[in-house]
């Protein structure tokens, strides 16, 4: 997620019914070096409150020196502590799902945040172990949940997968039938049948959705239009898509440019936060070739403009073949 799940985006996501969202990620270092791009990487508005802010890091002492500058800063809702990330970038450094190979430091970790943040709630993302032969959510979330973090998220991969196989359910499960505070499961939820199915198998309190919504912000409504009412909406139609990764565009354009004036107008930055817009559209792989060229807002003006012209002739095409 990391890269991708900026303020803007997460304005997407809130507005298409997420309920709880949590930052990416930024290094607890980062942070005390008052390294200006990492605080704006976890720069929230209100209006996507309730909102989390997640950290990581291998020293319980930074951790918790970050963990208190960012509640002072901004005031999220709570702070998460990343004992998940499985990218070798994080782990050599002893943090993300590392740490699910020394649970005692974990626990000093996580004791240390929630020890220098009395009256804040402190959560928790982790993986269900670091490879096949040392599955440890269990014994993890029960050291979590003593040192008093709130609550957990488990991805049901280990470090070793990434994001390859089939996350393990029934771990998840177990782990939520061990403790008493709320367990969030996240593995592989694309639609409400998941849900349904997960809810029946498991005592998760919640279900956490990452990856699915990089490219389609409309999973969060979609799924709960389904619970409610037995079948998902209609999906967005391509005037409708495009006009959200138009909308995205100008809006990281205006709040997030990273360019001085004189670049202002140059979107190559965005690139790939925009190309996971195009996830499923048809002619997707022909529109992510003309996005990969493209350089101004201008310019992806002109290929909406384009690309909803070309759509709308196959449509009449196809009505008159039909008719004939």
């Amino acid at each position: 997620m990391a890269g991708f799940t900026d303020m803007v985006f997460r304005g997407l996501c809130k507005e298409r019914g997420a309920d709880v969202m949590i930052t990416e990620f930024v290094m607890a270092d980062g942070l005390l070096r008052e390294r200006e791009r990492v605080w704006r990487t976890i720069d929230f508005v209100e209006e996507q409150r309730p909102m989390g802010v997640q950290i990581f890091g291998s020293s319980p002492q930074t951790m918790a020196e970050a963990g208190k500058q960012v509640m002072d800063r901004l005031q999220p809702d709570f702070l998460d502590l990343n004992f998940g990330c499985p990218a070798d970038k994080v782990t050599c450094q002893d943090a993300g799902s590392s740490l699910l190979r020394d649970l005692p430091k974990l626990g000093r970790v996580a004791k240390a945040v929630v020890d220098a943040l009395p009256d804040q709630p402190v959560t928790a993302k982790m993986r269900i172990g670091w490879d096949e032969s040392s599955i440890v959510a269990v014994e993890a979330a029960r050291i979590l949940e003593e040192a008093g973090i709130r609550a957990i998220a488990v991805h049901g991969r280990t470090k070793v997968q990434g994001y390859s196989g089939e996350p393990n359910w029934p771990v998840i499960a177990e782990v939520a039938e061990t403790v008493k505070i709320p367990v969030i499961g996240n593995g592989n939820i694309t639609d409400a049948r998941e849900v349904t199915r997960i809810r029946r198998e498991t005592k998760c309190a919640g279900l956490m959705i990452g990856r699915a919504a990089l490219g389609y912000p409309w999973i969060f409504n979609e799924i709960k239009v389904a619970l409610r009412e037995g079948t998902p909406p209609p999906p967005p139609t391509l005037e409708e898509r495009w006009a959200i990764l138009f909308d995205y565009a100008t809006r990281l354009q205006e709040q997030l440019c990273p360019y001085p004036l004189e670049r202002k107008d140059d979107i190559g930055w965005m690139r790939a936060k925009i190309l996971s817009l195009t996830k499923n559209l048809p002619g997707g792989k022909k529109m992510r070739g003309a996005l990969s060229r493209i350089k101004s807002l201008r310019e992806l003006q002109a290929l909406r403009e384009e690309t909803l012209q070309a759509a709308g002739r196959r449509k009449d095409f196809s009505k008159t073949a039909n008719q004939v």
